[in-house]
């Protein structure tokens, strides 16, 4: 698990108050300090635009560079340009050199989890020990149907990857080689009766999106399923999307309640990163002694 030091901050880069040290104190995953990553969406570039944005991503200093697991674009043209997570994140692998990199998020439903642990050590050792490997249920119905995939319910979904949780960690264990290091496993999705719950019980990372309200209850939950599992909650950072257009208002708010990984989405074709930059600019300021 990640050992960090703690951070307190006072008002920093125009976006108001750090954590205090009595909220800090409250959420102990409030220890670690604040991150940054950038998911660049796949869709409706070419690739060589995409390998651009990486490497200016790196350059400006994020923290983690995501992509995501899906086969259309999300928003804009439905059948618009669009390229598959893991091929791309072997192939970042090898461009970059610093940034951690990972997919937000591997649709459980897509692999089998043999061969996803398969596909996350090799990648590890690729990137020298960079690799997030994010995991969720899965939800986008025209990527099942379109590649012959059972959608199911919600909730068989959910039963899925908490039955492929173990199985990843098994095969992770056999490997040979095996991977660098323990690989982070970071678990996107807020549903509180069992989405949490195997959280509580496997991720080092939680992903979640919403306002500070929304987020801290969250956070909550978590904590109580944490309890009911003999988990430190501690041990599990606490990430989050921020909207790029509100960076000002709710990056410093969702800090106060814990969260200590920021994630931008920036969409193709061009990429703008000057979010970006803000984000890691105020990044230095709360991190700052």
């Amino acid at each position: 698990m990640r050992r960090v030091r703690a951070v307190v901050t006072g008002e920093v880069c125009g976006y108001g108050r750090g954590m205090t040290s009595e909220t800090s104190s409250a959420r102990p995953y409030g220890a670690r300090p604040a991150r940054v990553g950038v998911q660049l969406q796949p869709q409706h570039a070419e690739y060589a635009a995409i390998r651009r944005a990486a490497a200016e991503a790196e350059e400006i200093g994020v923290d983690v560079i995501f992509n995501w697991d899906h086969f259309y674009p999300l928003n804009g043209e439905p059948e618009g340009k669009h390229f598959e997570c893991w091929t791309m994140l072997g192939a970042w692998a090898e461009a970059t050199d610093r940034v951690q990199i990972g997919a937000l998020v591997t649709c459980n439903s897509y692999r089998n989890p043999d061969l996803l642990a398969d596909m996350a050590r090799t990648v590890d050792h690729i990137s020298d020990g960079r690799l997030i490997l994010g995991i969720g249920a899965g939800w986008f119905e025209k990527d099942y149907d379109s590649y012959g995939y059972e959608f199911g319910t919600t909730g068989r979904r959910l039963d899925a990857l908490g039955e492929t949780l173990p199985r990843i960690e098994k095969r992770l264990a056999a490997l040979n080689p095996a991977p660098t290091r323990d690989i982070p496993l970071l678990i996107g999705g807020g549903g509180e009766k069992k989405t949490l719950r195997h959280v509580a019980g496997h991720a080092d990372i939680w992903h979640g999106f919403g306002d500070a309200e929304a987020i801290a209850h969250k956070h909550d939950v978590l904590d109580e399923w944490c309890a009911k599992v003999g988990r430190d909650p501690g041990e599990i950072e606490r990430s989050s999307g921020v909207p790029a257009g509100q960076l000002s208002e709710r990056a410093p708010a969702l800090f106060d309640v814990g969260t200590r990984l920021f994630t931008i989405g920036v969409g193709g074709p061009d990429y703008d990163l000057a979010p970006i930059r803000d984000l890691v600019a105020w990044r230095d300021e709360v991190n700052r002694d």
